[in-house]
């Protein structure tokens, strides 16, 4: 495809490589910018200029946060005793959705996948460990994807927790193996984080 302006060109080349938009879908939102310089440009421009440059890292869960703690470690009424293991901040997100959790969150930042050259050292496992047994977390829920990579990375945790006294429990299977979180409809993730069963009696099985 050819263009009138370089400027163009390249507004293009970069919204295209943003998941799931092709060069056409690009194309539009460019040209809708372009057509538009209003404060809805603006505001775009302002809000990734923000998410670029202040974007952090919350310093106890890994989530996303505007300061060094995000909001929900922050939260008075949420329990410390209750640790919601999870792979991403979209996982959190779809959690959160449900409104069926009242504690906090630790992100690995993945699972554990010896095919994609992602092992435990690349993740925040060391980190969950370390607070596991500084908090004096009750319960550990690990709600990470029911898929073989997920698994793995649960039973590399829990062996990492042995002799420590937390509960371990996992998300009961109203998620499809192989599924990812994230797609799960609320009603069946809420019923999921509900209705969490035992992994230590599971495996004992």
């Amino acid at each position: 495809m050819k263009y009138s302006s370089r400027i163009l060109e390249e507004a293009v080349e970069a919204l295209s490589a943003l998941p799931s938009i092709g060069k056409k879908s690009a194309l539009r939102l460019a040209l809708h910018l372009a057509s538009s310089k209003t404060a809805k440009t603006q505001r775009i421009i302002k809000a990734l200029t923000a998410m670029d440059s202040q974007l952090k890292s919350c310093d106890k869960c890994h989530n996303y946060s505007d300061e060094a703690i995000c909001d929900i470690c922050k939260d008075p009424s949420r329990s410390k005793r209750l640790l919601c293991v999870v792979g991403s901040v979209k996982d959190v997100m779809a959690i959160e959705n449900t409104q069926q959790y009242t504690g906090t969150y630790h992100i690995l930042g993945g699972v554990i996948s010896p095919l994609e050259g992602i092992g435990p050292e690349d993740l925040h496992i060391e980190t969950l460990i370390n607070k596991v047994k500084a908090q004096e977390v009750e319960e550990l829920i690990m709600a990470i994807s029911p898929t073989i990579e997920g698994d793995t990375t649960i039973y590399y945790i829990s062996k990492l927790l042995t002799g420590v006294p937390v509960k371990i429990t996992t998300i009961a299977r109203g998620v499809s193996f192989g599924g990812e979180l994230e797609y799960a409809d609320e009603l069946t993730l809420g019923r999921s984080i509900h209705s969490r069963t035992d992994y230590n009696k599971e495996m004992s099985l």
